[in-house]
């Protein structure tokens, strides 16, 4: 699916439709050190095999990408929920 890079859509911060320009969500590197991790490595320590089963098949096809907004006027980011798409590709749109 082909996007456009850059998209006039509502700021909240300057409360007016202004032009955006749309990026990839990528999920950041895990913190080994965050509270949630360190329970999980807590409990597959030890003998036998990882405490939760490992998965044999994967029922879905596509992944859902999250877009991210960022205001020319502000900055301010905006996260619009994902869309289920095999491929997304960013294009420069010529008017």
């Amino acid at each position: 699916m082909k996007f456009p890079k850059a998209v006039k859509t509502y700021c909240p911060k300057c409360k007016a439709h202004t032009d955006h320009s749309v990026s990839l969500y990528k999920g950041g590197k895990r913190r080994t050190l965050a509270e949630g991790q360190r329970r999980y490595d807590r409990k597959n320590l030890g003998y036998g095999s990882t405490r939760k089963p490992e998965q044999k098949r994967f029922s879905k096809v596509t992944k859902k990408q999250v877009l991210m907004f960022k205001c020319q006027k502000c900055g301010y980011t905006i996260m619009k929920h994902g869309i289920r798409v095999k491929k997304l590709e960013l294009v420069e749109v010529i008017k």
